[in-house]
């Protein structure tokens, strides 16, 4: 008998997306709240070095950031 974990389907997982200015360029996404909040102190030191680096240069290299639905 297979079993399904249903509190994984009904809780909502969100990250906040910063898309590339460049045409062949790459987003960043990072684990995120409802509203956006990023938990810094949860991320690794590479994803917390990308995620300030990715505030720094909005609107230079990345637009500015949108919250999504993430599909993990």
């Amino acid at each position: 008998m297979n079993s399904i974990d249903i509190a994984a389907i009904t809780v909502p997982h969100f990250v906040l997306r910063f898309r590339s200015l460049r045409p062949k360029g790459l987003s960043l996404a990072f684990p995120c709240n409802d509203r956006g909040c990023v938990d810094m102190d949860a991320l690794g030191d590479g994803l917390l070095r990308s995620y300030l680096y990715a505030r720094a240069v909005i609107g230079a290299e990345y637009d500015r950031p949108s919250v999504e639905l993430s599909l993990r």
